[in-house]
């Protein structure tokens, strides 16, 4: 077969590939929220068992992992994983609770919002407020950069200096995404209003400030600093990196939908460019469904503990392509969006392109 042969054969491949995708989202559109509205509300006794089962063990394996400093930290760091995973489950909860999703009651979402916003050094009115950002903005070409992994398209990078390449290079090294980016986010950026941030978000970041410096002085002075540090910064940073990952998955992968403001359609931001996470159940569990986020995005208001059951019980959630742990890890070496092709690329991909 010549080229001309291979190129309508590519052709062919992805016009059939666009008609069935808009037989899809047209399907979609037509029945969406009938299918969602049995599961938008908050359910008051799960919303306290979760919060129980993700704050209280948090909370024990913390102080163990403390007592066990002065037998051996290799007991330590078991204990550490362990507690970084309920911690990942506590911001869940702190991510519902800025939806509006985990109590009916709008004075107790922001109420535990803040506290569990202090657990994961966040504040809670500021993130919020840049959190909605991010779900007005998901997918949209011309309006990134709103609580989301930065991302140059090929032509942004091809005309970028070659500083800005080196920087942006970096910032996507998995070793600077995964490891020094998610401490300094927690530890340093967060101690700092955003400029778009209003009056609450502005407070927020004080309170948060004022709380942790309260409970963080206390432990210092009664535990002593330097053991307190060994406990809280390696679970911070396990937890970190494990938040991060999950939310650069979620919108880094080879067929993610991304289009220019006046072509975004919110239905395939929802279904095309959230990915469902096909994860064992037992990380579905500490990471509080998130995997399901194509679902989390085209109804936020669900409650983390619904997605489950509303995938299992409505086939036209099923029909996404999934992302297993295995196939996920791929999403590593896609660092740039090609709008010609429509797909996340590699470096290498982009300048031999």
């Amino acid at each position: 077969m010549g080229i001309h042969g291979t190129r309508r054969t590519v052709g062919t491949i992805m016009r059939s590939f666009d008609q069935a995708s808009r037989a899809f989202l047209d399907e979609v559109r037509s029945s969406w929220q009938q299918a969602v509205a049995a599961y938008e509300s908050p359910d008051l006794k799960r919303s306290l068992w979760q919060l129980g089962n993700s704050i209280v063990p948090y909370l024990a394996l913390w102080a163990l992992a403390y007592l066990l400093l002065d037998v051996s930290y290799w007991l330590v760091l078991p204990v550490q994983v362990l507690a970084a995973g309920f911690l990942v489950r506590i911001f869940i909860i702190f991510h519902d609770c800025g939806h509006s999703s985990f109590f009916r009651s709008k004075a107790a979402s922001d109420i535990v919002g803040f506290i569990t916003g202090t657990l994961v050094f966040t504040p809670y009115w500021d993130w919020r407020n840049e959190h909605a950002r991010h779900h007005a903005t998901a997918g949209d070409l011309d309006r990134r950069g709103f609580g989301d992994v930065m991302t140059m398209t090929v032509e942004e990078y091809r005309r970028a200096s070659w500083l800005r390449r080196l920087g942006y290079r970096l910032y996507r090294n998995p070793l600077v995404m995964l490891g020094i980016g998610p401490l300094y986010v927690f530890l340093v950026k967060q101690r700092f209003p955003r400029e778009s941030t209003g009056y609450r978000g502005r407070l927020s970041v004080h309170l948060t400030n004022l709380a942790l410096v309260a409970i963080f002085g206390l432990l210092f002075v009664t535990l002593g600093a330097g053991k307190v540090m060994l406990v809280q910064l390696p679970i911070l940073a396990m937890a970190g990196a494990a938040g991060v990952w999950l939310f650069y998955v979620q919108h880094q992968f080879e067929t993610v939908y991304w289009e220019r403001r006046e072509r975004r359609d919110y239905v395939a931001v929802a279904m095309e460019g959230s990915s469902l996470y096909d994860l064992p159940r037992v990380l579905h569990w500490f990471s509080g469904n998130i995997g399901f986020h194509h679902i989390h995005h085209l109804s936020p208001a669900i409650p983390n503990y619904r997605l489950p059951r509303c995938f299992r019980e409505q086939p036209l959630f099923q029909k996404v392509d999934r992302l297993t742990l295995r196939s996920s890890l791929r999403s590593l070496r896609l660092r740039l969006y090609d709008e010609r092709s429509r797909r996340l690329v590699g470096f290498r991909q982009a300048l031999t392109g």
